[in-house]
């Protein structure tokens, strides 16, 4: 029995990552903080279809919220196999605009976040001697975005955060990855119009958005995949070559 903890799982990457890990017959503890109702949603469908899941409210930009997921994860299953960091937020601004309390909030939800939860989880893989924690960053993180430095600059400490914990925790048998999507399909980009859509089509080689199963098919092969370690794999239509 495989083990996995989804952040921010309720609704589009996290959403399309719990249902491929539960198809796969892995006890998927879903973690949400405020979508309540699609996290139900999410588990009565996935009942329908035969497939069980865990859902458990926390706001993991907090340590001891995060204490209390992995506890409830290791008191009923005993272990923790796969951690998967997607939960974080956007923010979309000018760089003079950003007020301390943006900065405070971009880093908190989007670092902090991936911190708590890899430190608590890592305790428990430690003793296992294995473990596979995957970070959800963005094509943001590798390039920056104009309007985004806040993002991208929280998306890029995920990703020095991946290759350091990626070389400490290799010789204990634990993976840690990074999946850093381009542009999909999700309620982070609804504000852009469909001309705006239109244009970013444009720009990529593929001429399509990615969809939250596409960056799920990567998360599936990262946890599958046992010499892989320390990688930014970015599923992104290649916007950026």
């Amino acid at each position: 029995m495989k083990v996995a903890i989804v952040t921010g799982a309720a609704k589009g990457i996290g959403r399309a990552i719990t249902i491929m890990l539960a198809k796969k017959g892995i006890k998927v503890i879903a973690n949400y903080n405020t979508s309540q109702k699609q996290a139900e949603e999410l588990q009565k469908q996935l009942k329908k279809e035969g497939w069980d899941i865990d859902i458990f409210q926390a706001d993991v930009s907090h340590r001891e919220e995060v204490k209390k997921l992995i506890a409830y994860t290791i008191k009923k299953y005993k272990k923790v196999d796969y951690i998967i960091n997607n939960a974080g937020i956007s923010q979309y601004q000018l760089f003079t605009e950003i007020t301390d309390e943006n900065w405070e909030k971009m880093m908190t939800n989007n670092v902090n976040s991936v911190f708590y939860m890899s430190q608590e989880a890592v305790k428990y893989m430690l003793q296992e001697h294995q473990g596979c924690i995957i970070n959800i960053s963005s094509i943001w993180g590798i390039t920056g975005a104009s309007c985004e430095v806040a993002y991208s600059t929280a998306k890029a400490a995920i990703d020095g955060m991946t290759k350091a914990l990626a070389k400490e925790l290799g010789p204990s048998g634990i993976r840690v990855n990074s999946v850093a999507p381009g542009m999909i399909m999700t309620d982070m980009n609804q504000d852009f119009s469909k001309q705006e859509i239109e244009e970013i089509k444009s720009q990529i080689p593929l001429e399509k958005i990615g969809k939250p199963e596409d960056v799920a098919k990567c998360v599936e092969w990262l946890i599958e995949d046992e010499y892989t370690t320390g990688q930014i794999i970015s599923p992104n239509g290649g916007w950026v070559i």
